[in-house]
Order: C-alpha cells, then sequence, then structure tokens
C-alpha cells in the first residue's frame, strides 16, 4: 500500500500543472514572508552559510537551492530536449532549427533593447544580459495551466526554445562572469561527460555508476567558475533515449520517472522559495517605471523578448530555414512568444552577478519579478483565447464527421 501511494504522488507530480502551482505558491509564499514584520528571518534563512569544508564549499542556502537543486530540474530538462530531439517532433530538422534560431533572437534582441536603454548606468556594462532568459519551470507551468486546448506542439516548442534560451545565458554568464576559469577542473567536468557517455554506450544501468559522475561533474564545472547546473543539461542531452530490444523503457524514459517527481515536487519549489522573496514598498514600485535600470529590463523582456522570439520565427519560417510547429498557428506562436518574457530563475541569477549595489540589486529584482508576472497574464489570457479556437475547430470537425 505505501508502495502503491508513493507511485500516486510521483505520477501526480509529473504532472507540469501540480508542479508550476507549488512552484507558483513557493513563489507567492517567499514574497509575502519577505514584505511582513518577520521579514528578518527570511533574510537569515536564505543568507545561512552550509559549507563543506574538505570541499571548500562554503555556499548559503540560497546558493545551494540556485547551484544545486537547480541542476535537478536543467537534467530533467536536458532528458526530454534529448527525445525530442532524437525521436520526437524535433527530430525534423526544420522543426529542430525553429526553436533555436527563435531562442537566438529571444536573446539578442532583449540584450541589445536593454544596453540600449542602460546605457551609462553603472553595471549595464554587464547588466544587459539580464532579460535574455526564459525562465523553463514558470513558462511551462502557465502553459500547463491555461494553454491545455492548444496543440501538443506548442509545449514541445516552448520548451526546446526555453533550454537553448538558458543554455545561451549560463554561456553569457561563463563568458560575463568568471573571474577565472581553471582548465584543469574544465577537463575533470568533461571526463565526467564522457564517462556519462560510455556508460550509456556500455548499457551500464545502475546509479552507482552515473551518481558519483554527475556530482563530481556539477563539483568540477562549480571549481572551473562555470555555472554547475550545466552538469545537469549535459547529462540529460548524453542519455540514451531509444530503448533496445528487450527493453521495457529507454534510460531517459527511466531517469525522467524517477528525477522528475523530485524536480517538480522539491527543487523547482525550494528555489522559488529562496529566490522569490524581492522586498516591495512605494518607493520601489516608483523607482520601476522612472529609473533606467528598471526600465530596461522591463523593456527588455517584455519587448525585446516577444520581438525576437516571434520576429525570428516568422522570418525564419517566411525564408523557408525552418518548419512552423505542426498545428501551430502566427497568433499561438505569438502567445508563446509572450510567455518567454517569464524571466526569472537566470534573470535573478544575473542581476546578482552583474550588479554590485544592493539596492540596484533589489531595484532590478523587482522588475523582474513584475515583467514576469504581467507576461505570464497576457500570455495566459492570449492562451485561453487561442484554446478556445482549437476547441471549437476540433468539435466542427467532430460534428462533420458524425454528420
Amino acid at each position: 500500500m505505501i508502495t502503491a501511494a508513493r507511485s500516486e504522488l510521483s505520477r501526480y507530480l509529473r504532472t507540469e500543472t501540480v508542479g508550476g502551482s507549488l512552484l507558483l505558491i513557493a513563489a507567492a509564499v517567499a514574497l509575502l514572508w519577505v514584505n511582513s514584520p518577520w521579514g528578518h528571518a527570511y533574510e537569515t534563512m536564505t543568507d545561512t552559510v552550509l559549507a563543506i569544508p574538505p570541499l571548500h564549499l562554503e555556499l548559503t542556502l540560497a546558493d545551494w537551492t540556485k547551484d544545486g537543486l537547480l541542476a535537478v530540474f536543467f537534467f530533467v530538462a536536458g532528458l526530454e530536449l534529448k527525445r525530442e530531439l532524437v525521436v520526437g517532433e524535433l527530430a525534423d530538422r526544420k522543426r529542430a532549427a525553429l526553436p533555436i534560431i527563435a531562442a537566438i533572437g529571444g536573446v539578442v534582441t532583449p540584450a541589445i533593447i536593454a544596453y540600449a536603454i542602460g546605457y551609462g548606468v553603472p553595471g549595464m556594462d554587464r547588466g544587459w544580459a539580464i532579460p535574455v532568459a526564459t525562465d523553463i519551470a514558470f513558462a511551462l507551468a502557465v502553459l500547463a495551466m491555461t494553454g491545455s486546448r492548444v496543440p501538443a506542439s506548442a509545449r514541445v516548442f516552448l520548451l526546446s526554445l526555453a533550454v537553448v534560451d538558458d543554455l545561451l545565458a549560463i554561456i553569457l554568464i561563463a563568458v560575463l562572469f568568471t573571474a577565472g576559469l581553471s582548465l584543469l577542473w574544465l577537463l575533470a567536468a568533461l571526463a565526467c561527460f564522457g564517462g556519462w557517455w560510455l556508460a550509456q554506450h556500455r548499457r551500464i544501468r545502475t546509479p552507482l555508476v552515473y551518481l558519483p559522475l554527475a556530482l563530481v561533474a556539477w563539483y568540477a564545472l562549480h571549481e572551473a567558475g562555470v555555472h554547475p547546473t550545466l552538469a545537469g543539461v549535459g547529462m540529460g542531452l548524453l542519455t540514451r533515449v531509444r530503448k533496445d530490444p528487450g527493453e521495457s523503457e529507454a534510460p531517459a524514459t527511466r531517469w525522467e520517472h524517477l528525477v522528475q517527481p523530485i524536480s517538480a515536487g522539491l527543487c523547482v519549489p525550494l528555489f522559488a522559495l529562496f529566490a522569490s522573496g524581492v522586498p516591495l514598498n512605494s518607493s520601489v514600485f516608483g523607482d520601476l517605471f522612472t529609473e533606467r535600470l528598471p526600465l530596461a529590463i522591463i523593456a527588455g523582456l517584455l519587448l525585446g523578448k516577444t520581438i525576437g522570439i516571434m520576429g525570428s520565427s516568422w522570418l525564419a519560417i517566411r525564408l523557408g530555414i525552418a518548419k512552423r510547429p505542426a498545428h501551430l498557428g502566427y497568433r499561438d506562436m505569438f502567445a508563446l512568444s509572450v510567455l518567454g518574457a517569464i524571466g526569472f530563475t537566470v534573470s535573478l541569477l544575473v542581476a546578482e552577478l552583474a550588479l554590485e549595489d544592493e539596492a540596484a540589486v533589489e531595484l532590478a529584482k523587482a522588475a523582474i519579478l513584475v515583467t514576469s508576472m504581467a507576461a505570464s497574464l497576457a500570455g495566459s489570457a492570449l492562451l485561453l483565447r487561442r484554446g478556445r479556437v482549437h476547441q471549437a475547430r476540433r468539435d466542427a470537425r467532430a460534428l462533420e464527421r458524425e454528420q
């Protein structure tokens, strides 16, 4: 009975609506907590240092959730992307090209807009990277809750776009915010990736091989000065997605069923709890629409992301470089482009890295949070409208078949 209950809980947590709801609840709790009379307790919690002296790791609890737990989420995202690239809809080269091109447009355009508006503002020499990333968890949660009647190819497009988008953002982080790259540690991480690939090639199944490789890869990237969540993406992309004759399921499917409930039910909500605590008051809201720093972030996310994703997608399709996702129209893609303006995880990280002044960091975080909420509401409204259109078409086709 206990095993059955655990299995049912895992299945429940694998649904994106539930995982997304937990994420949003955790973010709301953090916001309410930090802006309550007990806000100092929240700050004490996030700043508490949890050290591992033998490894010379001295990270706060907020850093552990950001650098450690998010690696688990990115592992699941990497597994899903690998499956779609090899055996899913993105196996078609032209369809695979579209989210990559859209992600590039969705990174370059916000960066240009943010840099143009914030030029000369302290910290904007690197702060232009703040609005470049789409938050996978938030965007997919909104899509799951409001876009259930939109064709399934919408999720594939958004997931692929967001993963490539975050990979580009992580590369930017490595380039812009790495004080000194340790080549030896980077080689150690690459050796772990090679070991993971070899174990997959040799059809080794035991977690006793894969878990140490993943942990060492994470630590090596951390010590190399590269954002360690990249370890999760790399391991996911190196996992086999085609099952052998006689296998009940492919390794990627097996790992996803095992890890996704942990990611959705624990890792991502905890990250949201530790990262969403942004103090909000009247002065902050006043500065949001008068100071150039928050205006650069708001315009970069809302305008840059939407225009960059939609514009580059439309151009690629018109030029014949890429194919439009199955059963999706341009209006559907516009709604998904608006969801692309939900910048949370990596945007908050870049804000902390790029800006030295604490007041500027808090203002940037407030801009990210407000803009992400606006994008989620606008995207939800558009998706609900498009869902009604698609449902009406399905009903009409069903009526024709009956006649």
